[in-house]
């Protein structure tokens, strides 16, 4: 008797998730390079690229000895071209942050789109998940998706394919092995892309992912800039670019409470893509 209720209750919990899985295919993205075109994404401006670690032993011990093998990422194209905006109907846009998460700021950014009811992007550096992973997990529990930034945020046109790689699969591993699920999407550290980039991101079943309108927070202008700059780039299928980590992100954190219920009240729906089944 305990066996069929174990069973039911497991068959139960399948079906949700598979209904969860369906709903998340809905929408479309504008991609470059596939059916609906957009620009090309030059490299951002910022601070100097930091040089990849090098492996300690800590980083090379596996973070959990458990639980059943990974599966195969799912098979992409590759991409010529990063994704830059949204599309669909209505006055959508998508609002991302880079480089956490950081226990100083991130929580922060999170109260303010619960306090809206908004979801965003969070693309993640893997050595600060290790440190912060309960931040990872709220970002996931709320609704966010969390996205792969690499491991230590290097400039990756500088680096050969193997190392290019390795920044990529860690990442995505210590997000799995944080929550669960592997990221479906990824960012190029700077926005600066290459040939490898694409591949290896198609073969750890990863979308690019850009930005329209980038605030420079990182560059420390002021509150009222980083406002000014969001505002005055929002438009229909805009990608906002912010950061919640790498710097003093206190502005960042001051702005958001300013623009977000702006952006509200002029009637865009903010929200996070999904990406196109291929």
């Amino acid at each position: 008797m305990q066996k069929d209720h174990l069973f039911t209750r497991r068959r139960m919990l399948l079906a949700g998730a598979a209904a969860a899985g369906a709903a998340g295919t809905a929408g479309a993205i504008l991609a470059a390079g596939g059916e609906e075109t957009a620009g090309t994404a030059a490299p951002a401006g910022g601070p100097q690229a930091r040089q990849a670690l090098k492996p300690s032993a800590f980083r090379l011990q596996p973070l959990t000895g458990y639980g059943p093998p990974r599966a195969a990422p799912r098979k992409l194209k590759v991409r010529k071209e990063p994704i830059l905006q949204v599309s669909g109907r209505g006055r959508r846009m998508v609002l991302t942050f880079d480089d956490g998460p950081n226990p100083a700021y991130t929580p922060h950014i999170l109260d303010t789109l619960a306090k809206y009811d908004v979801r965003a992007m969070f693309f993640v550096c893997g050595e600060c998940v290790v440190d912060n992973r309960e931040l990872l997990v709220r970002m996931a529990d709320e609704g966010h998706v969390v996205g792969n930034h690499t491991w230590t945020h290097p400039l990756l046109t500088t680096m050969n394919r193997k190392e290019i790689r390795s920044e990529m699969e860690r990442t995505s591993d210590v997000i799995e092995d944080t929550y669960g699920d592997r990221p479906q999407w990824f960012r190029a550290p700077y926005g600066a892309w290459n040939r490898a980039a694409f591949q290896l991101g198609a073969e750890l079943g990863m979308e690019p992912m850009a930005w329209t309108v980038d605030t420079t927070d990182w560059e420390v202008p002021g509150t009222d800039t980083i406002i000014d700059r969001v505002e005055g780039g929002a438009a229909p299928g805009v990608v906002v670019l912010s950061h919640d980590a790498g710097g003093d992100r206190s502005q960042t954190v001051r702005a958001i409470r300013e623009w977000l219920p702006y952006l509200i009240d002029s009637g865009y729906h903010l929200t996070v893509p999904s990406r196109r089944p291929t």
